[in-house]
């Protein structure tokens, strides 16, 4: 018996290839399926399962391609109702795989159809759960979610998930392996471990959902307590993986397409497409094409795309560094942001020789900053999310989280300049571009961001400023 954790670090997630006898089966593939293929082929092994732990929100799983691409079934637990052919298993029902067993445990809560597969060893012992976003590390599903049904309330869903680590998966022995399907970093729970596998007795004594004496009262207010609402694209994304998509190499092709400057500036015009600079954010602050947003391949670069352009079918049109378009694409194409139509042939270089217009973003040192900060009045904002802002923040400094970021568009002021921070300079340019898209031009980014900042000296504080709205 093999398993193999495929863990993708911009969305803090983790698909499974799990082989025993010739046989494998992937839980929660991801959208480009290759890598199953060329792991199966290696191991001269035939795919014959795709476990799907619920429809998932965060991206779009490889199922429909990976079952095209070998005839291998896709299981689904209770509850589901996806519109293609899928094995909707019942609970406890058992699977072989080779010379192994996976047992379906039906575990709703952060969705209703949210299923644990128990994997059972050549000699029937339980070895190890493939516990999707019922259970994390440390944490453990959201359960507001599901309710955009309309059939049940997050307290509703918050209940059931109590019992349903009660009766399924806390009655397994501690020696049991967890595999989660995210860790931290992820937008499908709160409080998530950087670690990505752990046992359950180990989960048993630090994960506060898993408290022994915990009534259902306390593990509902505790589940519900600081929940940020979801990514914009979330509901998007659950609708694609219920009903399919276009298979990934179509995706990749309608990309691929190569356009020089002056083709690339008539199909922006022509097709009102998102021009999205994937570069370094150092790189975008020198130069861009005017009104592009950043997003950084080299960051979380998927679920910010997913969270800040609102319709996933926009128009998008790249600018990369040479030879990492297809990645590009890739990558957006697993949050389900397919339309791509090409990229800037030569990149950004290529746009400065045809003599093109072109931006760049006025930043500053933290020492400047420092500096700045201490021989007049400026306005600060700070884009981190709200618990990195509530737990130390510059004195003074707007909370204006990247997350909600139009949500603050109005408040920025017009006639003076202000400084726009985050952890280390990947989130805030990525506002200081959605800001300059808008026409607000008056911004200074902070270099390094809060990390420089406290190295600079500069007084913080855990007092809490309101935020502007």
């Amino acid at each position: 018996m093999k398993i193999e954790q495929i863990y993708t670090g911009c969305l803090a997630q983790g698909a499974y290839y799990i082989e025993s006898n010739g046989e494998v089966a992937i839980v929660d593939p991801l959208r480009e399926v290759q890598p199953y293929l060329n792991r199966a082929k290696f191991d001269n092994a035939k795919i014959k399962y795709i476990f799907e732990t619920h429809f998932h929100a965060d991206f779009v799983s490889g199922h429909l391609t990976l079952a095209k691409e070998t005839g291998a079934s896709i299981i689904y637990g209770p509850n589901a109702d996806p519109i293609f052919d899928a094995v909707i298993a019942e609970d406890g029902q058992e699977f072989k795989l080779g010379n192994v067993t996976i047992v379906t445990l039906h575990t709703p809560g952060h969705t209703m159809e949210s299923t644990t597969y128990l994997l059972k060893d050549e000699e029937g012992k339980d070895h190890a759960i493939f516990s999707g976003d019922t259970l994390f590390l440390g944490d453990v599903g959201r359960p507001d979610l599901a309710q955009k049904m309309g059939l049940f309330t997050e307290k509703d869903l918050a209940g059931f998930l109590y019992n349903s680590l009660r009766e399924k998966i806390m009655p397994l022995a501690d020696d049991v392996i967890v595999y989660p399907a995210h860790g931290a970093g992820s937008a499908c729970g709160k409080n998530m471990m950087k670690e990505t596998v752990d046992t359950l007795g180990h989960q048993k004594q630090i994960n506060y959902a898993l408290r022994e004496d915990m009534t259902e009262e306390e593990f509902v207010a505790e589940v519900i307590n600081g929940l940020l609402p979801p990514p914009k694209y979330f509901p998007a994304n659950v609708k694609l993986n219920k009903e399919g998509y276009d298979d990934i190499e179509e995706v990749l092709n309608r990309g691929r397409q190569g356009l020089l400057p002056s083709a690339f500036e008539e199909a922006v015009n022509k097709t009102g497409a998102i021009v999205l600079d994937v570069r370094h954010q150092d790189d975008f602050a020198n130069g861009h094409i005017p009104r592009s947003i950043f997003i950084g391949l080299d960051g979380s670069f998927a679920p910010w795309v997913g969270a800040l352009i609102v319709d996933i079918k926009q128009p998008i049109l790249l600018v990369t560094d040479t030879g990492r378009e297809e990645e590009a694409i890739t990558r957006l194409s697993r949050v389900g942001f397919d339309n791509t139509l090409g990229y800037l042939k030569g990149g950004f270089e290529a746009w400065k020789k045809a003599s093109k217009e072109y931006d760049t973003v006025s930043s500053v040192t933290a020492s400047q900053f420092k500096n700045d900060l201490e021989g007049q009045k400026i306005s600060v904002f700070d884009v981190r999310k709200e618990n990195e802002y509530l737990s130390e923040h510059v004195i003074g400094a707007y909370k204006t989280p990247l997350d909600f970021i139009n949500d603050y568009l109005v408040e920025f002021p017009e006639d003076k300049p202000f400084y726009v921070h985050c952890a280390g300079g990947y989130r805030s340019m990525i506002a200081s571009s959605i800001l300059k898209s808008r026409g607000i031009h008056n911004l200074i980014d902070v270099k390094g961001g809060f990390k420089a900042i406290k190295e600079a000296g500069v007084k913080v504080t855990d007092y809490v400023c309101p935020s502007i709205l």
